[in-house]
């Protein structure tokens, strides 16, 4: 264990004036962190802790009973485990496109084949990227230690000669006589530092409570406003309005980037619910992990289990809300499981014969028609009853294509502090198009926009702004206005000649479906072709 104090800090007598940062890292973003910290030093108190996982929350939690900390970042899966596990918030440490065709040129130069692996919430955008430059590259994700160390077997066994990835991948790969290249950069380290300074300039604006008073810390419940005038959007808060005072559960639908779980934590937040809000992607994790990840263990449940057992997220949700993201990706096992805590408001650990109590309020999420997959029998009926016994529908960004402007503007005060340089001709260019990423994409074009046109270069042109945002063109070229057409239906008479239209290449065809490799594979293998 190795935690230490940058030794500049320790005689300063003004560091307790500054924002302080703990780094949690193990592997080799550890070294990347030692490199960027002397950069912040003289802005921030930066206290490196060099732990992941199950250890760093146990040390964590200890000191911050007799220690101060603003804000914390991690990487990778590190930050995936801590981030529903701590009372401050935390900074994900987050790869980009430049990282990422920085880092395969790299693993280029060391041999032709290579392997990508990630953690399950890192480089989203992969899919699209590797399709528009025709790149032959295998890309797994993984959320264990355990996945990861498959993941690398995998590919090692497949021919792949190079891993670009994290830096668990990359222990794992070098473990087995595989070159690693790391994902992350010091760019994208930078990154992560500002955004934590910046979180802890908005909590000071916001009067948020410190950690140090033992509060648990809620900055996204209260500072990420629903935003739009429009009148879906409206209806949007008024349902939030009248369904947070009950503990009846609640499903909202809505495609991919429409801010579900922004409306489930304004649910908690408007509730007034003292417990904390707990988040998990039901579609992220394969079933024999997620079972012991929501419902918890006890001490010798199973070959591993950790001493004393471990409480789940539906127990680290008491008197709080836990948020269920993709419920339909639910294994139909856990179904009946989860089933049992909405009704008898109990829950019961792997490896236990009594049940604990719980004061759970839940709220579910998904993209996918639960209809549909109740009557393909692969989720319960009894359980989409009950978690659909209040529903709240999101409008896609195209349908309200009115709040573009105002969250446009709202997206530069937030990554830029500045109001939008944008003309009247770049603002009706933005409007008109189809927005098939909703408002996550349209963050993410404004914050490549703020990044190559800062406002001191005054108001960006409509022809400018294409130059940077060259979607905005290729939709109005190809009529983007008409939905994109639906992923090809995902029954079991349909696998076989679905896997053959991919060659058998079973990460493509998930993204093709917009599901994740797991439960690809659980389907196969019930269709008996595992």
């Amino acid at each position: 264990m190795s935690i230490s104090l940058p030794r500049s800090r320790l005689s300063d007598p003004d560091a307790g004036l500054l924002p302080v940062i703990w780094t949690v890292s193990v592997s080799r973003l550890t070294g990347l962190l030692g490199d960027v910290i002397p950069e912040f030093d003289r802005r921030a108190r930066i206290v490196p802790i060099n732990l992941g996982f199950e250890e760093a929350v146990d040390v964590i939690g200890q000191r911050l009973r007799r220690e101060h900390c603003d804000v914390v970042i991690a990487g990778g899966s590190n930050a995936a485990y801590l981030r529903s596990r701590l009372e401050v918030p935390l900074v994900p440490i987050q790869a980009n496109g430049f990282d990422l065709m920085e880092a395969l040129a790299r693993a280029r130069r060391i041999a032709p084949r290579i392997g990508l692996v990630t953690h399950a919430t890192d480089v989203p955008t992969f899919g699209s990227f590797q399709h528009s430059f025709g790149l032959d590259i295998e890309h797994r994700r993984f959320v264990t230690r355990e996945d990861a160390r498959d993941c690398i077997a995998d590919l090692r066994a497949n021919g792949i000669e190079v891993i670009v990835g994290t830096g668990m991948a990359i222990d794992h790969a070098e473990q087995v006589g595989l070159p690693g290249v790391l994902l992350y950069s010091a760019d994208s380290v930078r990154q992560a530092f500002e955004h934590a300074l910046e979180l802890t300039q908005t909590l000071a604006r916001s009067g948020a409570p410190s950690p140090r008073r033992r509060t648990p810390a809620r900055p996204r419940d209260t500072d990420h406003a629903l935003l739009g005038d429009s009148a879906a959007m409206q209806q949007v808060r008024e349902r939030i309005a009248l369904y947070a005072p009950y503990d009846s559960t609640v499903l909202i639908t809505g495609a991919t980037g429409t801010g579900k779980e922004l409306v489930a934590r304004q649910l908690h937040a408007a509730s007034g619910r003292r417990g904390r809000f707990v988040a998990l992607n039901c579609g992220a994790i394969s079933e024999s992990l997620l079972e012991a990840e929501l419902f918890g263990y006890n001490e010798g449940a199973f070959t591993g289990a950790r001493r004393g057992g471990r409480v789940g997220l539906v127990e680290a949700a008491e008197g709080g809300t836990l948020f269920l993201d993709e419920i339909g990706e639910l294994p139909l096992p856990l179904q009946t499981r989860l089933l049992r805590v909405l009704e008898e408001r109990e829950v019961l650990r792997v490896g236990a014969t009594e049940p604990t109590a719980v004061d759970v309020r839940v709220v579910a999420a998904t993209l996918q028609t639960l209809e549909t997959l109740v009557d393909a029998q692969r989720f319960r009926r009894d359980l989409y009853y009950r978690l659909a016994a209040l529903r709240i529908a999101l409008p896609t960004l195209h349908e309200r294509h009115e709040d573009v402007p105002l969250l446009v503007a709202h997206f530069f005060r937030q990554l830029a502090d500045t109001d939008a340089p944008l003309s009247v001709e770049a603002l009706a260019r933005l409007r008109e198009y189809p927005w098939p990423g909703n408002v996550r994409e349209l963050r993410n074009m404004v914050d490549r926009l703020r990044i190559h046109w800062p406002p001191e270069r005054g108001t960006l042109s409509a022809a400018t702004m294409l130059a940077w945002l060259p979607e905005l063109d290729a939709a109005g070229r190809a009529g983007a206005a008409v939905p994109a057409r639906a992923p090809p239906a995902a029954g079991a008479d349909s696998l076989p000649t679905l896997l053959a239209r991919f060659d058998g290449n079973r990460a493509r065809l998930a993204a093709e479906l917009g599901i994740s490799r797991t439960t690809l594979w659980r389907r196969l293998r019930e269709a008996g072709l595992g």
